[in-house]
């Protein structure tokens, strides 16, 4: 079992900053990779970013040159910096971790990013 406790949201103006940390606990040497998603309201859920043993780094195209993910492996803390926020980049932000044995994903509870225009 893998816990994840995540801080960092809030409410920013556009073209603003925000950074989201997760913080893993438990069976945190199973862990192969981290990353989040976010879900805005009627939309469904997708990635933003992933940072993983096996494939590296990962980020969806929305936030390219603006969103920067990083992992220390030591502290199992992954933090997702955002840069330049958009308005659509409004959602809930979820934090998740994928384990290799068992083979499993583990998620946070969520916490909301709003952006104002």
């Amino acid at each position: 079992q893998v816990q994840l406790v995540e801080s960092g949201g809030g409410l920013v103006e556009a073209g603003g900053s925000l950074r989201l940390s997760c913080v893993a606990s438990g069976s945190v040497s199973e862990i192969y990779a981290m990353g989040w998603h976010r879900q805005a309201p009627g939309q469904q859920q997708i990635l933003v970013a992933r940072v993983s043993d096996s494939s590296g780094l990962t980020y969806a195209d929305s936030v390219k040159g603006r969103f920067t993910i990083s992992r220390d492996g030591a502290k199992n803390l992954v933090i997702l910096q955002m840069n330049n926020l958009h308005t659509e980049d409004t959602a809930v932000y979820r934090c998740h971790a994928m384990t290799k044995n068992p083979m499993a994903v583990y998620w946070g509870q969520g916490t909301q990013v709003s952006v104002s225009g």
